[in-house]
């Protein structure tokens, strides 16, 4: 009897790779996962073994994509600080795809962001399109998803607004907060990668969620549904980068840069695209009023403990 077909997943110990390999193991597949962090948690037991990136041993990358059908790329950084930069993260991705072109990978599912653009002023996302423009170029079968924000169960970005919510008697938005964002749900994110694993069309798809909102209309949906109704001001985008710095030093973390802060009042979090997934985060935030931002999300201590699981709401 022949075995099911071999799937690797980046970061299936994380965020939205676990939620991929979660996935692949319900259908019966075999699932390997490179990571930074071999050490950490591993939800699944021996059923997902792991093997670090070796990004400087490209003969043992080469290696541990041999026999894989389809690579699933969650590989990224949020933003440039000490312990990792965007260019690193580029240059590694680079590597990625050309060990999975070496080792005859049939199929390159490569999560990236909405608008990319290599002429973008924002590292980020003249990054995602560089990438693209790479995966594209090498002749591997490919599936490009294009997510703007990803909301779950372990979320940084909606949770952290939430807890801000709570924890501050007025909310400041970056000048008029009118600039649009379509989140998705990891769970649909997932279901996508996995579907688009099982075809060989070259496909590029903006990933969004079924609910358009405004800025504004994000945070004043999120502080009714957990109970936390709070007076929303624009402010100017330094002085909204200022008291997010002071956040930022209050949790040692990174709260918010200043490009993203640039990318979302350009819209960049936002297409004319149909919706591709179906679960409502108005729905979801609901079902999680209870604990949706009762502790901060601290996105630099998961990255300095690779053997703590990702903590849930």
């Amino acid at each position: 009897m022949a075995l099911p077909e071999l799937h690797l997943v980046t970061g299936a110990f994380g965020y939205t790779g676990k939620y991929i390999a979660a996935r692949l193991l319900a259908q019966g597949q075999r699932v390997r996962t490179l990571t930074n962090s071999p050490q950490r948690a591993n939800p699944f037991g021996d059923q997902v073994p792991a093997q670090p990136f070796h990004f400087d041993d490209f003969a043992q990358l080469v290696d541990a994509l041999r026999g894989v059908t389809v690579f699933y790329n969650t590989y990224w950084v949020r933003f440039n600080h000490p312990l990792f930069q965007h260019s690193l993260a580029v240059d590694n991705t680079l590597k990625l795809i050309a060990a999975a072109k070496q080792a005859g990978v049939e199929r390159f599912v490569h999560v990236s962001i909405t608008n990319p653009s290599e002429d973008s002023p924002l590292e980020y996302f003249a990054g995602k399109a560089k990438l693209e423009h790479a995966l594209i170029a090498s002749g591997l079968s490919y599936a490009i998803l294009r997510p703007t924000v990803v909301f779950g169960d372990e979320d940084i970005l909606i949770n952290n607004i939430a807890w801000t919510l709570r924890h501050l008697p007025v909310f400041g938005v970056f000048g008029d907060g009118t600039y649009r964002l379509q989140p998705i749900f990891v769970e649909d994110l997932a279901q996508l990668a996995v579907a688009q694993g099982a075809t060989r069309e070259n496909r590029i798809i903006d990933a969004i969620g079924p609910e358009t909102f405004t800025y504004r209309e994000l945070v004043q949906t999120l502080g009714s549904i957990i109970g936390a109704r709070r007076p929303i001001i624009g402010v100017p985008p330094w002085f909204g980068y200022a008291i997010g710095s002071l956040i930022s030093r209050m949790q040692g973390d990174v709260f918010i840069t200043r490009p993203e802060i640039d990318g979302l009042m350009q819209g960049l979090l936002c297409t004319a695209s149909p919706p591709a997934g179906t679960t409502k985060l108005t729905t979801w935030a609901d079902a999680h009023a209870n604990t949706l931002g009762v502790k901060y999300a601290n996105e630099l201590a998961r990255r300095k403990n690779r053997h703590v699981a990702y903590e849930k709401l």
